[in-house]
């Protein structure tokens, strides 16, 4: 653990996403086409332990590791204690 002092931390996430098509013809579809953070930090502590703190921070976020690469998702559905497919 790195015991360092920061006075105020924000990280503000903006993603592109859609929806389209319609549930109602079973058409829906979604998804996300990019994503952008932007971290603000004020510490008074030397820069380079900052900045160290901050790639430790995005290297252990499982939010951003899991956008960067795809990850196999496994889904299962019950249904009225009957599982099913689509």
């Amino acid at each position: 653990m790195m015991k360092l002092s920061v006075g105020k931390a924000t990280v503000n996430v903006d993603l592109d996403y859609f929806l389209k098509g319609s549930v109602l013809k079973n058409t829906v579809d979604s998804g996300c086409s990019a994503a952008r953070t932007h971290f603000i930090v004020n510490s008074d502590e030397p820069r380079e332990k900052i900045e160290q703190l901050i790639k430790n921070a995005k290297q252990g976020c499982f939010a951003e590791k899991m956008l960067q690469a795809s990850v196999p998702l496994t889904s299962t559905i019950e249904l009225n204690g009957e599982n099913f497919s689509i």
